[in-house]
């Protein structure tokens, strides 16, 4: 409802080239696709069906056929593409994704999402998921100890079935693994804008809410609806403040509008009550005398069916179809009220021109978030210098625990300490003598070879085994020279394998984990850091007379090596690890 309308307003206000209009049935699409063909002659619309969240090989549209989520979970071979969809690997969940393949096709320019993320994750229900898994265990736990063995293995299929639907139905996994395929597909796409339309999950009332999409009340599903609708929100939070590798200090625009209220209406009607896609009917009323059991379901065919369900209703989108009598409720004043979707896409089409509206709740948070002040910065340096008084005191180099992520992290931090204690200054991990041209920090050609700085580095590492120690004892292991002798404490962090004590060393691995997480001291490593360091200095002097608009996230501002300052450098130029506000 809300996606037909922003489409229509785009088409008239905008006049794009093409609009692709992608949603969950196809007849939704076609219906959309014609009726906006017929008003707007001169746009190419293209329209595509299925479910976004799932691998495109669920969604067949050549066929005309989409696996509902019931089918999915029946099979055995679809449960395990969809756990290896949601907790895999991110490359070839990237691969398989309808939502990243139809992005990287059209490369649109503008993503307008207007459908409701956080009903489509949160309705998946791990509610009844749990209950279910937790029946089934205890029936199996039960079996086991029964003389009588006999259906143990269907008990068995069973509870596995329920567990891994449990696993697959957990909503925070899948919503963060829809951010990162998304994230890099507009990024990848070049996309310069993408909108979402969310929601507050309770059309903008409070816990006491008396409404549900059909559960009792209070509903633990709707707060998990408005749990992921505004972890969404800071998901999406994140992605605005992530850099992207075409424009490094220019992301794509991350905008977010949340309706807080019921959004209707697009059709009144009299139509056929539809449950889960079947037609409700009339029957005749049964009399039973109340006794000591109530059964909830009886069978269809032991009641007189008459014709199917139709009645006047309002058709409201997202939130189904209302009668007059719950239309009137949920709208009457300090209920929920409503809002038209016109009235949203109205928004909508004046963010997407760069009309500052107040209504992009991404904005807001950005206002509203406290940053960095003047006073922690101005506390920073005094910090610093109590810690170097008391390593001094105690003579015990503050250096890296390992608890603070990624693991290069502590690797890099102890290899820009090693040549801190052999070398000092950056110029002298490059050269022995002073460089003869005034105009350069050093001569291009370095007289300090790497095989030399490996031996320097190694030779400490040596005559100090405290430091060794140290470096071992919180997990992080020494790669010595020779690329096959490795320093070690009781536990390695790096290569991580959760549940196991040991692994094969195949090729290749040594250099993966060595870059990952290993202080390196072959020649290798000696020659990167030396390029670093001469970038570090070149970039130093370039700063000469222009002022602050030298200062970057390019530049190395001393002459020393300061470890921190060295680690951070890396960061914000060698792995884009850096933040833009």
């Amino acid at each position: 409802m809300i996606g037909f309308q922003i489409a229509h307003r785009v088409a008239r206000r905008l006049e794009p080239e093409k609009i692709i209009l992608a949603s969950l049935y196809q007849k939704d699409v076609r219906d959309a696709v014609n009726s906006l063909e017929r008003e707007f002659s001169g746009i190419e619309f293209v329209g595509h069906w299925g479910d976004i969240f799932v691998s495109s090989e669920f969604n067949n549209e050549e066929r005309q056929q989409r696996l509902n989520r019931n089918q999915l979970l029946d099979n055995t071979e679809y449960r395990t593409r969809l756990f290896n969809d949601f907790f895999g690997s991110v490359e070839k969940a990237y691969q398989r994704s309808l939502l990243v393949q139809l992005i990287l096709e059209h490369k649109p320019d503008v993503i307008i999402d207007s459908i409701n993320t956080a009903t489509a994750i949160s309705y998946q229900d791990i509610y009844s998921a749990t209950q279910i898994a937790h029946s089934e265990f205890n029936s199996l736990h039960e079996k086991f100890f029964q003389t009588d063995r006999a259906n143990f293995e269907k008990e068995l299929e069973d509870s596995k079935r329920a567990i891994e639907i449990l696993m697959i139905s957990q909503y925070i996994p899948q919503l963060i693994r829809h951010v990162i395929l998304l994230n890099r597909a507009i990024r990848e796409a070049n996309t310069r804008l993408y909108l979402k339309v969310g929601t507050t999950g309770t059309g903008g009332m409070g816990l006491n809410i008396p409404y549900t999409h059909g559960e009792d009340k209070p509903s633990a599903q709707l707060m998990s609806k408005t749990a992921i609708a505004f972890a969404h929100t800071g998901l999406m939070f994140l992605m605005a403040r992530t850099p992207t590798e075409t424009y490094p200090d220019a992301p794509p625009i991350i905008k977010e509008i949340k309706p807080a209220a019921m959004v209707g209406y697009s059709n009144i009607t009299q139509k056929t009550v539809c449950r889960k896609g079947k037609p409700v009917y009339i029957y005749n009323s049964h009399k039973e005398e109340l006794k000591d059991q109530l059964v909830l379901q009886l069978d269809d065919d032991k009641m007189e069916k008459k014709e199917k369900l139709k009645i006047p209703i309002v058709e409201t989108g997202e939130n189904g179809m209302f009668t007059k009598g719950e239309f009137e409720t949920i709208t009457t004043l300090r209920q929920m009220e409503f809002m038209t979707p016109e009235e949203i896409a109205r928004v909508v089409e004046l963010e997407i021109r760069g009309v500052n509206t107040g209504k992009d709740v991404i904005s807001a948070i950005d206002g509203a978030i406290m940053g960095p002040t003047y006073r922690a910065g101005y506390l920073r340096d005094q910090a610093i210098e109590q810690i170097e008084r008391l390593e001094i005191q105690t003579k015990i180099p503050s250096v890296a625990l390992g608890e603070l992520g990624p693991p290069e992290l502590s690797k890099l931090l102890w290899e820009a300490y090693l040549f801190e204690q052999v070398f000092g200054t950056l110029k002298d991990v490059l050269c022995q003598q002073e460089s003869k041209k005034p105009n350069l920090p050093l001569e291009i050609n370095r007289d300090r070879t790497p095989e030399e700085i490996s031996r320097s580095l190694e030779n400490y590492i040596e005559n100090n085994p405290q430091i060794s120690e140290l470096i071992t004892s919180v997990g992080i292991p020494v790669l010595l020279s020779d690329g096959v002798t490795l320093l070690r404490g009781p536990f390695i962090r790096i290569p991580e394998l959760h549940g196991q004590k040991r692994t094969q060393i195949k090729e290749g691995d040594i250099n993966r984990w060595a870059n990952k997480g290993w202080v390196d001291l072959r020649k290798e490593n000696s020659l990167v850091w030396q390029k670093r360091f001469e970038t570090m200095l070149r970039g130093r002097q370039s700063t000469r007379g222009r002022g602050s608009d030298a200062i970057n996230r390019a530049t190395y501002l001393y002459k020393e090596i300061r470890i921190g300052e060295v680690v951070s450098w890396i960061f914000n130029n060698e792995i884009g690890g850096y933040r833009l506000m």
